[in-house]
């Protein structure tokens, strides 16, 4: 009797399976992408020709064919579909703060597939984290926004410009301001430690701030200190960002990855086995990178000795009106120069500069000056000293680029073309044509390993329930259109894009929506203030 009763009660939860699922398959999607490529995000990707249905702001359906009836459905045969590709290091304050909706949709990052950037980074996060994203809310913009409280704004709000640690009492203000960021949802601490500044530094006084962020769940993602030989060193820096995360407990993230100069090119093998110990022993640490031998930089940033800038631009001048100070700082110059490269390596960049798009020793030379004295002339107009240095090596990029823990980051701002040309170029130069790493890998490392390793959840996979971020790529035609010459072209191939469910891209057009979101993250229970 029981087994009958026991068969009765299985047969009874089986149909109620089925009456349920067929109930769903039959619920109106609004959406459906039938017949494309599915690359859903996962670790053990498997692609396979199959149908995403999406309704309202969730994926409802992913599999091999969908029984359901939709409002519009878009034919994704011979296209890839993804989930939306997340950029963990960005740059996009410009669209977000015009006045024009158009440009708050972010269109770099929408038609390159991206769906989700990272803001706050460099240490250029605002503590108020609850005003930044209140203002994003109210304006509206095209992609989701996760943003960091940035170690820079609180060194500079806290202590000013000067080289000098915090006093306790200042320790604790900053320490304050860290709470203050995660609390109101931050993701964890961004730290730039080659900018002034940050660079006065210690180690300690960075630990103190990490285990505060680390306390909320955070994560301390960095600018390390040194790429090349300016100051400790790169080997040193990488240590040093190791460091900070074991001590503090926080998971590390090596924001754009890189090796500068020449002299240290080759330097990544060893990077790579340091990471790989310290993820052997336990340790959390992720890295990322952009696709690019060019990175972005300024004439103070890369040339000017630290030690010059101490107390702010004003201090700065002074210093280079004291013929004393002036010598040392043009030979300290000259060998910030050699070291990475020469003055040929370096091209200015932004719209209204007389420079942009010339070297450093074109510039010079049409000046009649040493490049040492055109660059502390243009310094000293204070206008755009924005500089692209190639001053990185194809081998260690690619190098980086194929370990499983780093990601894809554009580093996007103005006057690059990273920030247009990122997730196409890495797809079409280093998945396409010289087969460093392979489509799923690509398509891994920008999506679902990055939401794994920042903790965004439901987001950078295809899977039922989760926010429907989703692109849909022609991957014969995907790729950028722009170059150093023309870096604010838009990338092409990307045919249809979802953000939060809503068509940003609509058969290849751009449209008017504006369905990003911020991404607050929630701090560990009972680690904040009750309001």
């Amino acid at each position: 009797m029981t087994g009958k009763r026991s068969g009765r009660r299985l047969t009874s939860a089986l149909a109620s399976m089925w009456l349920g699922t067929a109930a769903f398959a039959a619920t109106p999607a609004d959406v459906l992408i039938q017949g494309g490529t599915i690359y859903d995000g996962s670790a053990a990707m498997t692609p396979y020709v199959g149908d995403v249905a999406i309704s309202g702001d969730r994926i409802v359906y992913v599999g091999p064919k969908a029984d359901v009836t939709a409002k519009r459905t878009i034919d994704a045969r011979g296209k890839i579909v993804a989930p939306g590709f997340l950029d963990p290091h960005t740059h996009p304050q410009h669209f977000f703060e015009s006045a024009d909706p158009q440009q708050r949709q972010a269109p770099a990052w929408l038609a390159q597939g991206a769906t989700t950037v990272f803001i706050g980074v460099d240490g250029r996060g605002d503590p108020n984290v609850a005003a930044v994203f209140d203002k994003l809310r109210q304006n509206r913009v095209g992609v989701n926004v996760v943003s960091y409280v940035g170690y820079g704004n609180i060194r500079e709000a806290v202590i000013g410009p000067d080289a000098r640690a915090p006093t306790p009492a200042e320790l604790v203000r900053e320490k304050a301001l860290v709470v203050q960021g995660m609390c109101e949802g931050a993701l964890g601490l961004s730290t730039g430690l080659f900018y002034v500044p940050q660079s006065y530094s210690k180690t300690p006084e960075v630990i103190e701030l990490a285990r505060e962020a680390a306390k909320r769940g955070g994560i301390y993602d960095t600018h390390t200190r040194d790429y090349s030989d300016f100051t400790v060193g790169a080997i040193k820096s990488f240590e040093e960002a190791l460091t900070i995360g074991r001590e503090a407990g926080i998971p590390v993230h090596l924001s754009h990855i890189k090796i500068i100069g020449p002299k240290l090119w080759g330097k990544s093998a060893e990077v790579i086995r340091m990471v790989d110990a310290a993820r052997a022993a336990g340790q959390r640490v992720t890295a990322s990178q952009y696709p690019y031998t060019g990175n972005g930089t300024s004439i103070t940033a890369m040339f000017v000795p630290n030690w010059a800038m101490d107390g702010g631009r004003p201090a700065l001048l002074k210093r280079l009106d004291n013929p004393e100070t002036l010598d040392r700082i043009k030979a300290e110059m000259a060998q910030n120069m050699e070291r990475t490269g020469g003055p040929n390596k370096f091209l200015f960049r932004g719209r209204g500069s007389p420079y942009s798009g010339k070297f450093l020793d074109v510039a010079a030379r049409e000046m009649g000056l040493t490049p040492v004295d055109a660059a502390l002339q243009i310094l000293k107009q204070g206008g755009s000293q924005s500089l692209i240095g190639f001053v990185m090596g194809e081998a260690d990029l690619a190098n980086y680029m194929k370990q499983p823990w780093t990601l894809t980051d554009s580093d996007g701002g103005e006057g690059h073309p990273r920030e247009y040309g990122t997730f196409p170029l890495k797809y079409r130069k280093y998945v396409v044509e010289e087969k460093i790493i392979t489509l799923p890998f690509f398509i891994r490392n920008s999506t679902g390993a990055t939401a794994d390793a920042f903790g965004i959840k439901e987001r950078g996979y295809l899977k039922p329930g989760y926010f429907a971020d989703v692109v849909v790529f022609d991957p014969a035609t995907y790729g950028p259109k722009n170059d150093f010459g023309k870096p604010d072209v838009l990338a092409e191939g990307v045919s249809d894009l979802f953000v939060n469910g809503a068509a940003a891209i609509d058969a290849g057009k751009m449209t008017a929506v504006l369905s990003g979101t911020p991404l607050p993250h929630t701090p560990t229970p009972g680690s904040c203030p009750a309001n």
